[in-house]
Parts: structure tokens; C-alpha cells; sequence
């Protein structure tokens, strides 16, 4: 298989990166700055895109490359793949669930936690000495909190199970009220967030959930409402976020994902009821090994003829 071409759309894994160019023809698409001159020189080689939540391979991609066959994504998520167009061309389609599931619920957890019992700034106020002048203003508890959940799926479930723990009251918001739980259902995101402390975004990224949260849903939640974001930035209407932060409207926010990844609106850096990550929820050593080697057991598969291991389309 080394003679297959793969193209990497943006640094994702050391360890995914070296697996991929010891089994096949690794095309690095960062280290060209002439995308067009790229397409001419390397159109007719590619045979594979290897993606992630940053980059993966949309209609105009995926039109310049004939011989494409198929798109593993390095993410559960989709949203950077143009899943119709890969059915209209009979191009494959994977991505790496399950793995990545406890990591994401238990970040989740620990963003609650971290916004409601200021754990980043009680550290600031530590290493800065202030606790030499009087002890740290009191918090807010965790326990007990209504959380409620925007997508039951894989993550949706787990990060349930988990606040359960901590005795809080579940509800959520899915497309259909789902058979396999005793957790209450609201049919809107309105209603959701009208009845919970915690609102936290679990669902996949599509034109239906872009901005799910938006202007109406935040004022829903309301100034002691904490909305937590594990989902994608394009789920909630940033603007309208940072403006509710700003005027006491919202609560707090734990965010791990942004609109436009890596910009991060600059008025969210001074507020202490706000915690902001990089996107790491799954980003563990353990569980970044764990989905490269999906994506080159896909990989393997897909060119030995044999069943994919995570097949999406």
C-alpha cells in the first residue's frame, strides 16, 4: 500500500502522521501554498483524505480529486466533510466514535465544575498571593444542578451518567424523545433551557443545529444559567453569547470549542465566570492513539477489500 496516495489535510497526530506515511504515500496539503499548482501536480495520485474537525474534504476538494475513494476523519465529528457529495461519488466516508466518548463526558463534567466553583481563578489567586489578604469569595455548588443536554447520543449519554453522579436532575433535547431512558424530554431547546441550571451542547454539527443556541434559548437559560459547550462552535450564536456574558444576561460558559477555531472573541479574556479551552475535550494520549489507529484500520481495510471498521457512508 505504499504507493497509495493519502492526503493529510492539516497536522492533527504526530503518531497518526508517522503511521500514515510508514504504510502509505503521505501527502502533507499544509506544506503547499499553491493549492492549484497542488490539484495539477497531485489530482491523479490521491486515493485517500484524512481529515479532522479543523479540515477535511468539502464539494470543491473532493471534485479535484478523481480518484478519491475515501474520507476517514480523525474526529466523531462530520461537519468538515461533504457527506452528499461523497454519496453522489460512491466515495467512502469514516470517523472514530466510541473511542473519544469518556473523554469528551468527563471534560464536560469538569467544565461544570471549573465555572461553578471558579476553579481557574481560585488557582490565579493562589500562585498571585492574594490568599495571604483574605480568603477566596464563596461559589456556587454543583451538586444537584439541573443539567440539561442538547443531543442523547454516544457523548450525550455518558456526560448524563456522570452528572447523575453528582445527583443532578437530567433532562434533554433530541430530535425524537428516545426509548432507552427515563430522562425528561422537552421538545424544544427553548423549553430545555427554560428548565435547567446547566445547559450543555453534546450534538452533531449540521445546517439543522447550526446556532441552536441562539439569542432566545440564552435568555431562556438565563443570568444563573451556565451553558457548556463540547459540541462545535457554530452551535451557538457567539455574538449574541459573548453580549448575554457581558451584560449579566447569562451565567457563565465552559467552552472547549469556538466559532472560528483559533480565534477566540477578545471579550471573553476577561471574564472570570467564563473558562476557554482549546479544543481538547478528547485530546488524551491514550484516546488520540486510540482513534489514529481507526483511521488506519479504516484505511487498511478500505484498500484490502475488506469491511470498514467505522463506516459513515
Amino acid at each position: 500500500m505504499e504507493s497509495i496516495g493519502v492526503l493529510m489535510a492539516c497536522p492533527m497526530s504526530s503518531y497518526l502522521e508517522q503511521q500514515l506515511d510508514n504504510r502509505f504515500n503521505l501527502i502533507r496539503y499544509w506544506n503547499f501554498s499553491d493549492k492549484k499548482q497542488f490539484i495539477n501536480d497531485y489530482a491523479d495520485s490521491i486515493r485517500a483524505v484524512v481529515g479532522n474537525a479543523a479540515a477535511g474534504a468539502d464539494a470543491e476538494l473532493i471534485e479535484a480529486l478523481p480518484q478519491l475513494e475515501i474520507v476517514a476523519s480523525f474526529s466523531v465529528g462530520l461537519d468538515k466533510i461533504d457527506l452528499n457529495k461523497c454519496k453522489e461519488k460512491g466515495i467512502r466516508v469514516t470517523n472514530t466514535p466510541d473511542v473519544l466518548t469518556e473523554d469528551v463526558a468527563d471534560l464536560a463534567i469538569g467544565l461544570m465544575l471549573a465555572v461553578l466553583r471558579r476553579i481557574c481563578e481560585s488557582d490565579r489567586y493562589v500562585k498571585k498571593g492574594l490568599w495571604k489578604a483574605g480568603d477566596f469569595e464563596l461559589t456556587s455548588k454543583f451538586s444537584g444542578k439541573r443539567v440539561g443536554i442538547i443531543g442523547l447520543g454516544r457523548i450525550g449519554l455518558a456526560i448524563a451518567k456522570r452528572a447523575e453522579a453528582f445527583d443532578c436532575p437530567i433532562s434533554y433535547y433530541a430530535r425524537s424523545e428516545k426509548a432507552n431512558t427515563n430522562y425528561k424530554y422537552y421538545p424544544t431547546v427553548v423549553e430545555l433551557a427554560t428548565n435547567c441550571e446547566i445547559l450543555v451542547v453534546a450534538c452533531a454539527l449540521t445546517a439543522e443545529t447550526r446556532y441552536i443556541v441562539n439569542r432566545e434559548v440564552i435568555d431562556a437559560l438565563g443570568a444563573k444559567g451556565i451553558l457548556i459547550n463540547i459540541g462545535r462552535g457554530p452551535h451557538v450564536d457567539e455574538k449574541e453569547m459573548v453580549s448575554a456574558l457581558l451584560d449579566g444576561r447569562l451565567g457563565g460558559a465552559g467552552l472547549d470549542v469556538f466559532e472560528n477555531e483559533p480565534e477566540v472573541p477578545d471579550k471573553l479574556f476577561g471574564l472570570e465566570n467564563v473558562v476557554l479551552l482549546p479544543h481538547v475535550a478528547s485530546g488524551t494520549e491514550e484516546t488520540r492513539e486510540s482513534m489514529a489507529n481507526i483511521v488506519i484500520g479504516n484505511l487498511e481495510a478500505h484498500f484490502q477489500n475488506k469491511p470498514l471498521l467505522t463506516p459513515v457512508v
